[in-house]
């Protein structure tokens, strides 16, 4: 407990403080303590208490409530036993549990006079400051802090000379003068202050109640030399008493500086105060408080002028019309919105990249790309730069990446839902004319977060649709124009509002459905899909510890290892992102949770065999490579929605007249690759030393498996390429290999997308050569090396290398004989 000089002076007034019903009094002012106690009755080691904010001082009686349970315990051992403690300040005041390192190590023995157990359960002891000690050696942690002390004695000459003599004057000059310039203080308590003769016992009585920190008294404690100790104790009292000089004269100043306008101020509010009485309050007060608030917004000239305009119009209102609530609603708003008012900006982009690797595991292009776009907006100062739209699978991080920028930068988060949105009021706002009119939602979370420049996620913004009520998708033009969002008009707000500031982030799953003139206003940032690998990583680092913590459990409870989670990836889930991943990690965490609330026996380490218990049969079968010594029978690679994968073309001929079978679900562009390989093997039969006429003689059938699974892309043109190629000359098609690329008429091979997924399927699948096209091999520069380590890839140009690469020398173990007949029938 901190007494300030008013609180003790009162007391010295009467010389004592009851403290219970008893008729024990406590006498405030006392002998020098120092000489009260024998150095025989000191004790060498003390029990510590830890006081905060506040520094005993010897001879100064202080109430200290205690409420932690080691000072507790302490207290009331002490005052069971001879009653001596040693008061300790912290210096870290935030510490509930303070150790021996946040203490200072000058201190003060006290004696407890009284112990007091109040109603809350709180004990409050009434103590008295003996002697300083300096803390040697801590003996004990708990039950509570103990140490070894050793005392130290003030230097105040025994005899006082001049300037002892003088000094004690000047102190006690100082004290009347600051009695004098605090009318609040009864001026009998200079009669107090004469009674006091030691000079240790006064330095000690000023310096603990004066109205400084800690710190400040700590140091006026920790000096040994008294005369010292009174020269700082002064001129901290010298500089008090200057503030209390300087607020006096301001204070004067003031009140003789009212002029006719702050009179005329203060009857008003007496009339309001009558008003409010009578339960009389009119439209004058509201519009009052109006002009009042008004007056401390920042906001533009042309804004100020149009609620100056606003204002005077309700003024002249009926507050019984219709239109006088709506007028209020408007002008409150106006006055509600953070015109000029920002947060500040952290631009530490190291701080920044720390942030985005801790929220987000991989996509480390996305986040290069981040840091690149807010280094360029620290640079420029200036937030008249592209729009970001995060583009990819669901489930992959674009709103959460949003939300990791809005935290790095320190602005406000706002994330506005999109999805579904058809009106176009929805961003514009309605005009005031309708009855209900709201203003738009962008305006709207402007104003309940309370800052100009916050972060904004635009929500699946590939979801907005259109009809009678207008195109939202239109509206957004011109909030996402950074050459004219400065100026853009909310109908309801019916002024223009800055929106440069904004960081808007939108997030879209297709750009398909996206129109092209607000595509052209954003800078397209893919995510692709996450690999095993990374999903594995982001398993073990969020999502398992997430789902754990969400289920009442320990860190210890469940253990998964790598080939668990992988196991669940596999077999269980199939998707870009990670959201069915998470599902089924809680899935398995709840079992794990009911056995433990069931106080059954579990085993913590969940294995991948366990995985199938929880779960059920798996859900998916993973592509795994295999080797067919059949002719005609092609591993190609293919990119999906939830990442890539191994597909198998095969091809056989039949005895027929030339008609060609395509089967398994194939989109027109897939057809199209069919047909062009097939036309570029017949218009050069001759290189592969095939009989033109065979074409006509048999059939051939080009299937590819899993049916019932939708195909499309231009991608599989040289693997069926190859596998008609087989087909037709028999030859062995080189082992665990897999292609992907575009073919053309000309024979030339073109570059494909999703390089990444594709490589890494293959290498799941336990494929160990690859043909790409020699355009894609940039997109293997991107690929980190650990995950195409033990991959052969061969860069083609042509269909010719495809070939010579892909197809053996040798038939294959049963080849199919192929006969011409003259008369056009084919015989086996």
């Amino acid at each position: 407990m901190n007494y300030t000089l008013k609180n003790f002076l009162n007391q010295l007034l009467i010389g004592n403080m009851s403290v219970d019903d008893s008729d024990d009094l406590i006498p405030v002012i006392t002998t020098d303590p120092d000489e009260e106690m024998l150095p025989e009755d000191m004790p060498d080691e003390l029990p510590l208490l830890a006081v905060r904010n506040t520094v005993l001082f010897p001879g100064v009686v202080l109430p200290i409530t205690v409420s932690r349970k080691k000072s507790v315990r302490l207290v009331r051992k002490a005052h069971k036993g001879d009653k001596i403690i040693g008061v300790v300040a912290q210096r870290n005041t935030n510490s509930d549990d303070p150790s021996a390192e946040d203490l200072y190590s000058i201190g003060t023995m006290a004696k407890i006079l009284k112990m007091l157990v109040l109603p809350d359960g709180n004990t409050t002891i009434i103590i008295q400051g003996q002697s300083r000690f300096q803390i040697d050696e801590v003996t004990q942690e708990d039950p509570y802090l103990s140490a070894k002390v050793s005392y130290c004695k003030d230097t105040f000459p025994n005899k006082k000379s001049k300037e002892v003599k003088a000094l004690v004057h000047s102190l006690k000059d100082a004290a009347a003068k600051m009695l004098k310039l605090n009318p609040e203080i009864p001026q009998e308590a200079q009669v107090a202050l004469d009674n006091i003769d030691s000079p240790s016992f006064l330095t000690h009585f000023l310096s603990s109640n004066l109205n400084v920190d800690v710190a400040q008294k700590q140091k006026l404690l920790e000096v040994n030399d008294g005369v010292e100790r009174g020269t700082q104790l002064l001129e901290i009292m010298l500089r008090e008493i200057q503030l209390l000089e300087l607020k006096q004269e301001i204070h004067t100043k003031v009140h003789t500086d009212i002029d006719q306008q702050q009179r005329d101020y203060f009857l008003r509010q007496q009339i309001k105060v009558l008003q409010d009485e009578l339960g009389q309050e009119g439209p004058d007060q509201e519009i009052e408080r109006f002009r009042e608030r008004a007056l401390k917004k920042k906001w533009p000239e042309q804004v100020a002028k149009h609620f100056n305009k606003e204002i005077e119009r309700l003024a002249r209102l009926n507050p019984q019309a219709a239109e006088y609530p709506v007028a209020v609603n408007y002008l409150e708003f106006l006055l509600d919105l953070p015109w000029n008012e920002t947060t500040k900006d952290n631009f530490n982009l190291k701080r920044t990249k720390k942030i985005l690797d801790a929220d987000h595991y991989g996509l480390e292009k996305v986040k290069e790309r981040i840091i690149e776009y807010l280094a360029v907006l620290k640079l420029k100062n200036d937030m008249k730069a592209p729009i970001l739209c995060l583009y990819g699978p669901p489930g992959v991080g674009k709103t959460s990446l949003g939300r990791s920028i809005a935290t790095a930068l320190g602005r406000k988060y706002v994330r506005m839902s999109l999805g579904g949105v058809r009106d176009e009021a929805e961003i514009r706002g309605h005009r005031r004319t309708y009855v209900g009119a709201m203003p738009g939602k962008i305006i709207s979370q402007i104003k309940k977060v309370g800052s100009s420049n916050p972060v904004i996620i635009l929500d699946e913004i590939d979801k907005l649709a259109s009809d009678f009520r207008g195109d939202p998708s239109s509206a957004l033009l011109e909030v996402l124009d950074p050459e004219q969002n400065h100026t853009f008009m909310d109908n309801y707000l019916d002024v223009e509002y800055d929106l440069s500031k904004v960081l808007f982030i939108a997030t879209a799953n297709s750009l398909d459905t996206i129109q092209p003139a607000l595509r052209d206003r954003m800078e397209i940032i893919e995510l692709t899909g996450y690999t095993l690998e990374e999903k594995t990583e982001i398993a073990k680092r969020h999502l398992v510890p997430k789902q754990v913590s969400e289920h009442g459990l320990e860190e210890v409870d469940v253990k998964m290892s790598r080939a668990t989670i992988q196991k669940i990836i596999d077999d269980y889930t199939r998707e870009s992102g990670v959201r069915s991943l998470e599902r089924k990690i809680g899935q398995v965490v709840r079992n794990t949770a009911k056995q433990k609330a069931m106080e059954e026996k579990y085993t913590p380490s969940i294995k991948p065999e366990d995985v199938v218990k929880i779960l059920g049969p798996e859900t998916f079968d993973k592509e795994i490579y295999q080797d067919i010594d059949t002719a005609g029978v092609v591993t190609g690679l293919a990119w999906t929605s939830v990442g890539g994968d191994i597909l198998f073309i095969e091809s056989i001929l039949s005895k027929g007249k030339g008609k060609l079978t395509l089967s398994g679900q194939l989109g027109d562009v897939m057809k199209e690759s069919a047909m062009t390989a097939i036309s570029y093997l017949k218009a050069h039969a001759e290189l592969l030393d095939i009989d033109y006429r065979l074409f006509d003689q048999y059939d051939l059938h080009i299937h590819f498996p899993e049916g019932a699974v939708p195909k499309d892309g231009p991608s599989a043109g040289i693997a069926i390429f190859t596998s008609i190629a087989s087909v037709f000359t028999q030859r062995k098609v080189k082992s665990r290999l897999a292609m992907t690329g575009e073919i053309t008429l000309r024979g030339k091979v073109l570059p494909v997308g999703g390089i990444k997924e594709k490589i890494l399927a293959a290498k799941r699948a336990g494929i160990t050569d690859v043909i790409l096209c020699q355009k894609n091999r940039k997109d293997i520069t991107e690929i980190p090396e650990q995950y195409i380590k033990g991959l052969q890839i061969h860069y083609v140009d042509r269909v010719d290398e495809v070939v010579q690469i892909a197809l053996l020398k040798q038939k294959v173990k049963h080849p199919l004989k192929l006969v011409v007949t003259e008369n056009g029938k084919s015989e086996e």
